[in-house]
């Protein structure tokens, strides 16, 4: 058995929870009303928290698997 996770999927179990959240039910097509409701913010919080999850995430997924700092996966 290939216990190996795809390099997308082990970004995103390193983020925080919310930020993992997010960015699952965002792909997973979850309507944003939705999204808010179980993230437990006012709907003009989703976009920006959106874009900070995309950025944590691509660091996350820098080839050597390291963020620069700390603050960009915390």
């Amino acid at each position: 058995m290939n216990d190996s996770v795809d390099p997308r999927e082990a970004a995103l179990r390193r983020l925080p929870t919310s930020y993992s959240l997010a960015l699952r039910l965002r792909e997973a097509g979850v309507e944003p009303e939705l999204m808010c409701e179980y993230l437990g913010i006012e709907p003009e919080a989703l976009a920006p928290l959106l874009d900070i999850a995309e950025a944590k995430l691509a660091c996350a997924l820098r080839p050597d698997g390291s963020a620069e700092t700390a603050w960009e996966l915390e």
